[in-house]
């Protein structure tokens, strides 16, 4: 079986998601189109070695609907030859993309491939494509669906994660976001975007407020509340998990991931490739793993992920150096912690999606990158990311420092 290897990774900024957000006069097809370029020109790329580009976006919809991947490889000129797909596996779409495009390395059918995703929730509204998740009243009944805010709540009561150590967890995000941003430890991957005159428009994550304490969160509203008491929600997860007497809402726009337009490309391709175009690899893709969850609770996916890929690699969650572990809620991660038995010190270490934001189909693929760049600059050797899943589902991917 031939080796995948990661020869680079980019990523934009994240900016806002709501028309006062500085990326919302870009459309997505220039978002990712900004990161295919970057990739082209940081490796003096012959693009006609590059043999498919797959694409994660969630709300294919609108402007991001049809196949937004051949349409960005088009707008940053790449040869005619490069073909494109666009996936969706909701929030693990960019990592899926990622393994995929593993896959087809590993399996000897290709030998080059841009993979990533793009997001831009400031202009196509998350949900504005329909699902049967989300719109069919017969699938929400038969299987007890709820919206993801309920669904981090039960997992929160069921567990016995209080409102203070949520965020407490989300204060250290932007606090290690901040710090992230003032030492430079983004620089290497972040790609600014620019406007048709070449003028910035945004050059670093957009959201991070480094003013964010425990005590400032203390005063946000929980979210999801109303939502479960006046809507029934909080009754339907109930009778899925009857053991849960009440839930405890203690997720808030603080303590979630935020709204947010960005777009992140890795170039993966095989050893032979590599040596053929001077390309020095970074990273290999050591194993990876998917699974289903039970719908209702449905975001408990990464752990079982997790564990999957680490079992694929002959490894034990303690060899992993540094996790990247999407912040989709804070209870996430943080349930993460707890079932595999990983120190804080080891995960997240920049910050997370509380913090910058969750582009819902690019954030696989940034956190790829800023993961191997932490490794890099520890002169630590293995890491991994994982994403919880709508609709109950779990990814992960193992990488390995060259």
């Amino acid at each position: 079986m031939s080796k995948a290897f990661i020869y680079d990774a980019v990523r934009t900024p994240r900016g806002k998601g709501k028309k006062d957000g500085s990326l919302y006069e870009t459309k997505a097809v220039n978002l990712l189109a900004t990161v295919f370029r970057a990739i082209k020109e940081r490796n003096d790329l012959d693009t006609s070695k590059v043999e498919d580009a797959i694409i994660g976006c969630v709300t294919q919809s609108w402007e991001q609907s049809g196949d937004i991947a051949k349409a960005a490889a088009l707008q940053a000129n790449y040869d005619d030859n490069v073909a494109g797909v666009t996936l969706n596996r909701f929030c693990g779409s960019g990592l899926e993309a990622i393994n995929q495009s593993a896959a087809y390395i590993m399996s000897g059918q290709v030998d080059l491939l841009v993979a990533g995703g793009v997001e831009s929730m400031s202009r196509v509204p998350m949900g504005s494509d329909g699902s049967a998740l989300l719109t069919d009243p017969d699938m929400i009944a038969s299987h007890y669906m709820v919206p993801q805010g309920i669904s981090a709540d039960l997992i929160a009561t069921k567990f016995g994660y209080s409102r203070d150590t949520l965020d407490e967890f989300a204060s250290e995000s932007h606090k290690r976001a901040s710090h992230a941003w003032e030492s430079g430890r983004f620089e290497r991957s972040i790609i600014p975007v620019v406007d048709p005159n070449g003028i910035p428009v945004l050059e670093r994550d957009e959201t991070v407020r480094p003013l964010t304490t425990p005590e400032v969160l203390a005063g946000l509203n929980p979210a999801f509340e109303q939502m479960g008491s006046m809507a029934g929600f909080d009754d339907v997860a109930i009778q899925r998990y009857p053991e849960v007497e009440r839930i405890n809402h203690v997720h808030h726009a603080g303590n979630s991931s935020g709204i947010v337009d960005g777009a992140g490309l890795v170039l993966m391709g095989s050893e032979e490739i590599g040596k053929q175009l001077g390309l020095t690899p970074r990273a290999q893709i050591k194993s990876f793993g998917i699974v289903g969850a039970e719908p209702t609770i449905m975001l408990e996916g990464p752990a079982p992920a997790s564990r999957k890929a680490l079992a694929k690699a002959g490894m034990d969650a303690s060899d992993i150096d540094l996790f990247e572990i999407n912040e989709a809620f804070a209870v996430v991660p943080m349930r993460l912690m707890e079932e595999l038995k990983v120190s804080h010190d080891k995960l997240n270490v920049n910050g997370g999606a509380i913090a910058m934001g969750h582009p819902l189909g690019a954030t696989g693929s940034i956190i790829t990158g800023t993961l191997l760049d932490e490794l890099e600059r520890q002169d630590k050797t293995t890491g991994l990311i994982s994403l919880c899943i709508g609709g109950g589902m779990g990814i992960a991917t193992i990488i390995e420092r060259v």
